[in-house]
């Protein structure tokens, strides 16, 4: 069986002015022409009672009279909301106590940043996750429908595995989104191949088809099913790492090494890390039934040596140890010695 290497933070096989109306023209005076106590002579004066004055005319005059008493009262209420919006208002009188003194400058700092220490960390003093009941489907390696439900409910079982641990921790974990892909990461420069990849940026977890179908065709049919628990309890460590804040930390580790054997110390770290992890949800999902880590170690782990995952010996041995500690500090590689971690 060819080796299996890795795609990035995977498990691999070795191998974006307005206008105010019409003015008001005249006044009372306007009729024929002629006001109407104009004198006159009508023949000699007759004595009797002084006859009664011509009635006066109603028209025009009346109506723009009105119409300037109107605008004089209009103008009248503009002028006093005016007077109303315009006067300031008194200064409000101060009561009770200086609530100045109830402030504290210390709010206004920033907070202080946290320290990250991935060889020492609180999810290190966690104790292993039990045992879960899970009803893993039944899978055909060649459907990928039946590829993407079994993900998917191992996926969801190792949710419910790690919840009393990030619980512990206090810390708010989303479930990872689990999918299958027939489009492989490699370029074909690898050592191996990419059987599947976490990516913390969409918190997704990606099988990639073509590549299990090829290692499987190495695995007897009595093991798939555990080997490809293992591989999503793999993937789903490297969550575990991203949740609680290491997988971030080994990528600004690898980012400021000073040489390329620093920058494959750190992975290797990570990645083995990820496989301890592996053998935590095998455990828990197979119910510590010892062939199946017999039966992962000989077809998943004996396939070679990575640089980028480590020795074959070394994968198995922390496999192994996710299986078997009592404390996810089982699973702290990166207080390991070199030895272990090659």
């Amino acid at each position: 069986m060819p080796p299996y290497g890795a795609g990035t933070q995977g498990v691999a096989v070795p191998g974006a002015p307005p206008y105010a109306g019409a003015p008001v023209h005249g006044g009372p005076w306007h009729g024929a022409g002629v006001p109407p106590y104009a004198p006159v002579y009508a023949g000699p004066p007759q004595w009797g009672p002084p006859a009664p004055p011509p009635p006066r005319r109603r028209g025009l005059g009346v109506l723009a009279a009105s119409a300037v008493a109107a605008t004089v009262a209009l103008a009248a209420l503009v002028a006093s909301v005016v007077i109303v919006t315009t006067t300031p208002r008194p200064e409000p009188t101060p009561t009770g106590e200086n609530l100045a003194a109830h402030y504290d400058d210390r709010l206004s700092e920033p907070p202080a940043q946290v320290v990250i220490d991935i060889a020492d960390h609180p999810l290190y003093d966690a104790a292993t996750p039990q045992d879960v009941a899970c009803d893993v489907p039944e899978l055909d390696t060649a459907s990928d429908d039946s590829w993407q439900e079994f993900a998917t409910a191992t996926g969801h079982c190792l949710d419910e595995l790690w919840a009393p641990v990030f619980d512990d921790l206090g810390l708010s974990a989303d479930t990872p989104e689990i999918t299958v892909t027939r489009e492989s990461p490699d370029s074909g420069d690898e050592e191996g191949y990419t059987l599947a990849y976490y990516e913390s940026d969409f918190e997704r977890i990606t099988v990639v088809l073509p590549n299990v179908r090829t290692l499987g065709e190495q695995i007897p049919a009595q093991a798939h099913e555990d080997v490809w628990i293992a591989l999503m309890g793999h993937e789903y460590g490297h969550h575990v790492q991203y949740v609680t804040g290491i997988l971030d930390i080994s990528h600004d580790l690898r980012r400021k090494s000073s040489s390329e054997e620093e920058e494959l110390d750190t992975l290797r770290r990570t990645e083995l890390q990820a496989e301890c992890m592996a053998g935590i949800g095998l455990r828990a999902i197979t119910g510590s039934d010892e062939r199946s880590l017999r039966w992962v170690n000989e077809n998943f782990n004996g396939g070679g040596d990575l640089p980028t995952h480590g020795t074959a010996t070394n994968r198995a041995h922390w496999l192994e140890q996710g299986w078997s500690d009592a404390t996810v500090g089982g699973c702290n590689t990166y207080d390991a010695a070199p030895g272990e971690v090659t």
